[in-house]
């Protein structure tokens, strides 16, 4: 499903034909040339500046942003190039590719797969596909990665930062109905997920599943997701093994707060409505690891608009926890002094966990200019303000880190598709 937020209703139409595969492909074209090939892409050039130097801003958890604490102004938090193949076999029978290059958790820009399926249609109104598919979580869930098809320089990162998994590998399949005038979209999928952010912590995804339903009523979308999944992050390693020390209680905490096959949901619902000269969107969603990464509810309302080629926007964001996030961890009262300080130790570094878990809001302005097909500049200002001891999205966090300082974040950005 997509949102309409470009100046016209047919543009969008066309940047998404190149860019969604849902749309690319649900067509009912099917002449006598087949197979058909369609080849696209698109990509980010931006750039964002941090008056924060304790620690760096970022995009996502996966993307090593750097700007604040390791450089003034960074190309890392946003930039990316993805290209895209798809062929129509016949009035079946389909494929999509889709490779993604941006900057990741080893400063490089290796190229990754993000979509590689093959689609079934059952019927005009029931498909099938196989392979490695994105997930249908948020409104932009389907191109999040393209930033030409969204309003701002980057989606809310207290929302869409939280669950950087783009995409699985798996099953899924989706069927359009109507009641009445009004259309809809339902999705299931099942499948796994497996990546290394380096070469001592993984994240995997098991037995991942999830439903999805767009309904779509004149101007008016509207969104609801579920997924679960046995989730396991093996971050923090020495952290768990050193409490696993300290006996049961030790263990206890252990059980708690280690991400080790705990059973993960996450759920949102969102809408978007756009009218044509003016859009209102917004969006929540909860997510709980049952682990270090925590229990939280997350999310975003922004409007636009429309004046010729250019769409002033406001967005406000947030973030809060439905869980501690400062815990006395291990009794230490009964302790030699050296296992008291090594078990201090362990329960700043369990507190340091904790504080990541996300208490934070942002209030942010901006504009988008349409300066030619197919191309979109835009400058935004977020003003981002952690709370209460969290270190809110920033990553690469110093000692002399301040929550509750609001942090201000300058992003331009120029977006392509072609």
């Amino acid at each position: 499903m997509t949102v309409d937020i470009s100046p016209t209703r047919a543009a969008m139409a066309a940047s998404l034909l190149m860019l969604s595969c849902s749309a690319a492909l649900a067509g009912d074209a099917a002449d006598d040339d087949m197979p058909r090939w369609t080849l696209g892409g698109f990509g980010t050039l931006g750039v964002a500046h941090s008056n924060e130097d304790q620690a760096d801003f970022t995009s996502n958890a996966l993307v090593r942003g750097d700007a604040g604490a390791s450089r003034r102004w960074s190309v890392g938090v946003d930039s990316r190039v993805g290209s895209q193949a798809s062929v129509e076999i016949d009035r079946q029978w389909s494929a999509v590719l889709q490779v993604v290059s941006e900057r990741t958790l080893d400063n490089g820009y290796r190229p990754a797969v993000e979509w590689a399926y093959v689609q079934y249609k059952v019927t005009p109104d029931l498909s099938l596909r196989l392979g490695r598919i994105a997930l249908p979580l948020f409104l932009a869930g389907d191109y999040r990665k393209a930033g030409y098809t969204v309003p701002w320089v980057r989606t809310p990162v207290e929302l869409y930062g939280a669950i950087p998994l783009a995409s699985s590998d798996g099953v899924d399949a989706s069927y359009r109905w109507q009641s009445g005038e009004i259309n809809h979209v339902t999705q299931a999928f099942l499948g796994h997920a497996d990546l290394t952010l380096s070469p001592v912590a993984h994240v995997r995804a098991r037995r991942l599943a999830g439903l999805s339903n767009t309904t779509t009523a004149g101007a008016l979308t509207l969104r609801a997701s579920m997924l679960t999944s046995m989730l396991t992050v093996d971050l923090a390693q020495p952290l768990f093994d050193g409490l696993r020390a300290y006996g049961d209680e030790g263990e206890a905490l252990v059980r708690r707060y280690e991400l080790a096959d705990k059973r993960a949901y996450v759920a949102s619902l969102g809408f978007s409505y756009d009218p044509g000269t003016w859009f209102a969107m917004g969006e929540i969603g909860r997510l709980n690891s049952r682990s270090y990464l925590g229990d939280k509810s997350a999310g975003y309302l922004s409007v636009g608009y429309r004046h010729r080629n250019l769409t002033p926007y406001l967005v406000y964001s947030a973030s809060h926890p439905n869980m501690q996030t400062q815990v006395d961890g291990l009794d230490l009262s009964q302790q030699t002094a050296a296992r008291s300080a090594a078990g201090a130790q362990l329960n700043a570094g369990l507190n340091q966990l904790l504080a990541a878990v996300a208490r934070q809001y942002t209030v942010g302005v901006g504009v988008r200019w349409d300066l030619h097909p197919n191309y979109a500049l835009k400058l935004q200002y977020d003003r981002v303000t952690p709370q209460q001891g969290s270190t809110g999205t920033f990553i690469n966090v110093q000692p002399g880190f301040r929550s509750g300082q609001p942090i201000a974040v300058l992003s331009a950005a120029l977006d392509f598709v072609f």
